[in-house]
């Protein structure tokens, strides 16, 4: 009994400290087809704790219509489902009075806003909820990769309903050679929803190795250019 139950606490384990300790992750920005700047995405994961955070910088002429910086933050525990934030930031370095926070309350169910010195409660939190950052690297902490992918997305003022297909995604060409991928597009209900399409690497950790948005006429793309993973 006694080797079971050892056997049985080294299985949890290994299933809690399932995915990377530290992945540090630059992508190409592009608007509309014109490079527009980069994005560093930098996650940490210590022991149970994670914390994600995304930069984004305009460079060269574009600066000037896009200044400063965007920060989006997202920290929570690691479980055996994946990521489960418990706070998700969205902040401009040009516009500090424009932050915004979103803390999940999973006892309650419940999402506590601040933005704008006004604050404000949603109730209907559902199990296996991310944000707006954390949907993105969940793939990386997933026991498996779904072939439909339904969920709630909290961003720094609302929750929305996302579902997710997958699809066979083409070898994209990065860096370091061409990588194999695995395509996941957001099925949309209304022509004014964000469209989002993720593509990941299985053979890297399910790292994403690019990401489309349209939104508002506005197409921006983020393409992987560096990347190092531990863990």
């Amino acid at each position: 009994m006694r080797m079971f139950l050892l056997a049985a606490s080294l299985l949890a384990a290994t299933a809690q400290a399932a995915g990377p300790t530290h992945v540090n992750a630059v992508y190409d920005l592009y608007r509309n087809g014109q490079k527009l700047g980069q994005v560093t995405d930098t996650l940490t994961r210590s022991g149970k704790r994670y914390t994600l955070v995304s930069e984004a910088r305009a460079i060269g002429p574009l600066s000037v219509l896009w200044p400063g910086s965007i920060r989006l933050e997202s920290t929570g525990v690691v479980t055996k489902q994946g990521l489960r934030p418990s706070q998700f930031q969205h902040a401009r370095s040009d516009a500090p009075n424009k932050l915004a926070t979103a803390r999940l309350d999973w006892k309650q169910h419940n999402i506590a806003y601040q933005y704008k010195g006004e604050s404000w409660k949603v109730d209907g939190l559902q199990d296996g909820a991310q944000d707006q950052l954390s949907q993105i690297y969940q793939f990386m902490f997933a026991s498996s990769l779904p072939s439909d992918y339904s969920l709630q997305v909290v961003s720094g003022r609302d929750l929305n309903d996302y579902r997710y297909a997958r699809s066979g995604g083409a070898a994209i060409q990065t860096p370091f050679g061409k990588l194999a991928t695995q395509q996941y597009e957001r099925i949309t209900q209304q022509p004014d929803q964000k469209a989002i399409t993720v593509w990941i690497a299985p053979g890297r950790n399910n790292l994403p190795v690019q990401i489309r948005i349209r939104d508002e006429g506005v197409t921006l793309e983020q393409r992987l250019v560096q990347v190092t993973i531990k863990g």
